[in-house]
């Protein structure tokens, strides 16, 4: 049987790339994509000729059956996502599920993700942490909210510039304003950022700045 790659590309910086996920983007029988408009522009960044396939949250339970069948016949398929490393916070659960329960080997390359240099250069304790994802956006939302306001770990949330201010605002109405917190957006990249204050300032800013970019909020646990 063939072999499922899951390969993590740059959330930022191309640079971040590592000469292994190019080595097995070049090598392999078929790259499936979050978005191949996307991908296409990192494939040819790195001279990457190998044919791609969509594989998205939309189609990832009819495209997973399919790939199996494919890994099955012998090929060696990788997965990527638009940046990061696939399924966390993005397409990719299904198809690796589908692949253990089948028998099929799959390997996940070490490689990019925002959360970890965000909780890094938060400040806040990262011995112990718990990664939240998004925030559901409507139900559900509140009850989540609302059990994490009593973790003692230090919480990380992914969220997108159109949400933050009220991602922010919800998380000190629930966790308290004076909770320590940190900012991270635009990993990586030209305009990298990270901000560390309360909630309370921490929405002010972002009130007053426009929010610009992927965010990653890392957040203080409650005190013992």
């Amino acid at each position: 049987m063939g072999k499922l790659f899951v390969v993590p590309t740059p959330v930022g910086n191309l640079e971040d790339m590592t000469f292994r996920a190019i080595n097995i983007l070049k090598d392999c029988d078929l790259i499936l994509a979050e978005d191949t408009r996307t991908s296409s522009f990192l494939l040819k960044h790195f001279g990457i000729e190998t044919r791609m396939q969509s594989h998205h949250k939309f189609n990832e339970h009819q495209s997973s059956e399919q790939v199996v069948s494919r890994l099955k016949g012998g090929e060696n398929i990788a997965l990527i996502s638009d940046a990061g490393t696939p399924a966390i916070s993005d397409p990719g659960f299904f198809i690796v599920r589908a692949c253990v329960q089948a028998g099929i080997e799959v390997e996940c390359l070490p490689g990019a993700t925002a959360f970890v240099p965000a909780l890094v250069m938060s400040g806040l304790p990262n011995e112990r942490f718990c990664f939240e994802g998004f925030l559901p956006q409507k139900k559900g939302r509140q009850t989540r909210l609302k059990e994490l306001a009593g973790e003692s770990r230090t919480m990380v949330f992914y969220e997108s510039p159109y949400r933050v201010v009220k991602t922010l605002s919800q998380l000190g109405e629930y966790l308290g304003n004076e909770r320590e917190a940190s900012v991270s957006r635009e990993i990586s990249k030209l305009f990298a950022q990270t901000i560390q204050g309360t909630l309370s300032e921490l929405t002010a800013h972002f009130t007053e700045n426009e929010p610009r970019g992927e965010f990653v909020i890392v957040v203080k646990g409650k005190d013992d």
